[in-house]
């Protein structure tokens, strides 16, 4: 069967530049390549015909042949065979890890030694703290370098060997019939570096389990959830590997008096019957630990809102502040004695409903005009 035009079979134009044909080629070799299609003989060949394309067109001068006599320049005896020819076998893993190394961890023939873990840390503070901010000292179970051998694994800190499996390369190929996959190297796990005579301390880790103290500066206005990173004082990597980072996440305990939302505080403010009705001044809480007095107006209703400007939460990296709001709830007096309802009711008999409660008497003539229009 003929093949295939390898511009066509690329999905590019004939002026295509080296980095359009790379691109291209990138894209339709890892949509096909064999591990990701395990049993298919198509994409097998599939991925084939590509890497021939791209091994003929990412070449200056293979690519003039091709363009001047087609494939048969490539065939024996053909016009242009002198020299030329698609490498097969292990020419596969060369174009595909030269593509794709990168990807792979594989720069420069050897994968880094994996880094630390990240650590997370749970932390509580009140909502005051959240306010001003503090200091604190906490303590991380965590690991740290193995001081006898000085991170590297080897007993006297001596430096590990080149692996003897794959050369220091961190990787070996395998042939799989067609294909040559490489595979991360199972004696050194990557590294390409092995430890032949480990630390008794560590076990070759280069690093034991230890708690250690850090002074953290949590600043002020954080909210619930907030995040602050340590860079370098997570787990510490494997034989001298950079450490992982340190996370602290911040929980924000509930306050008896205020509510928060964002930058704002909420306050629930209980307020008598006649100090509703006669109005005058009260004193509250902030918090930053001061007081303010406010004033209440006369005829102050239930769920009316005050606000304290400028006396609520600090703003994260700012220096303005959120605002207070006080919600009144006007309390009915409870458990009265005879003479206080003797009063209360003597109030009532004197007093024109319209003028001290004109609320509920608008309600009351709503209730009139809609039962008087149901009877019509």
């Amino acid at each position: 069967m003929a093949k295939r035009d390898f511009y066509e079979l690329l999905g590019v134009g004939k002026n295509a530049s080296g980095e359009e044909l790379k691109k291209a080629y990138r894209k339709l070799a890892m949509k096909h390549h064999p591990d990701r299609n395990p049993g298919d003989a198509k994409a097998e060949q599939k991925f084939k015909d590509l890497s021939e394309a791209y091994d003929v067109l990412r070449d200056e001068e293979k690519r003039a042949a091709y363009d001047r006599f087609g494939h048969a320049a490539f065939e024996q005896g053909g016009a242009g065979a002198g020299g030329f020819g698609f490498s097969g076998g292990g020419g596969f893993a060369d174009i595909f890890d030269e593509m794709f190394g990168d990807i792979m961890g594989r720069r420069g023939g050897q994968r880094d030694t994996a880094r630390g873990q990240d650590v997370r840390f749970n932390m509580e503070i009140s909502l005051e703290e959240a306010f001003s901010g503090k200091k604190a000292s906490i303590t991380v179970p965590s690991s740290v370098s193995c001081k006898p051998c000085k991170g590297s694994g080897s007993k006297g800190g001596a430096a590990p060997s080149t692996c003897p499996s794959c050369k220091g390369a961190g990787r070996m190929r395998v042939q799989q019939g067609f294909f040559t996959v490489e595979r991360t190297c199972p004696t050194c796990h990557g590294g390409g570096k092995v430890i032949t005579d480990p630390c008794s301390k560590c076990g070759g880790s280069g690093r034991e389990r230890k708690e250690k103290s850090l002074d953290v500066t949590i600043p002020p206005g954080v909210e619930e959830g907030t995040r602050i990173r340590l860079s370098g004082e997570g787990e510490t990597g494997m034989q001298g590997a950079p450490p992982g980072d340190l996370y602290i996440f911040l929980a924000i305990k509930t306050h008896r008096i205020f509510q928060r939302d964002g930058a704002n505080l909420f306050m629930h403010l209980p307020i008598s019957m006649t100090k509703a009705a006669l109005g005058g001044d009260m004193e509250v809480p902030t918090v930053d630990g001061g007081r303010v007095k406010v004033q209440i107006t006369k005829g102050t209703q239930h769920g009316h809102r005050f606000r304290l400007k400028g006396k609520g939460m600090s703003v994260l990296r700012s220096v303005a502040r959120g605002d207070m709001f006080l919600e009144a709830a006007v309390e009915v007096p409870v458990n009265l004695t005879d003479k206080q309802k003797m009063l209360l009711k003597e109030f009532e008999s004197e007093s024109d409903s319209r003028t001290y409660s004109p609320e509920s008497s608008s309600f009351m003539d709503k209730v009139k005009d809609f039962l008087e229009d149901i009877a019509r």
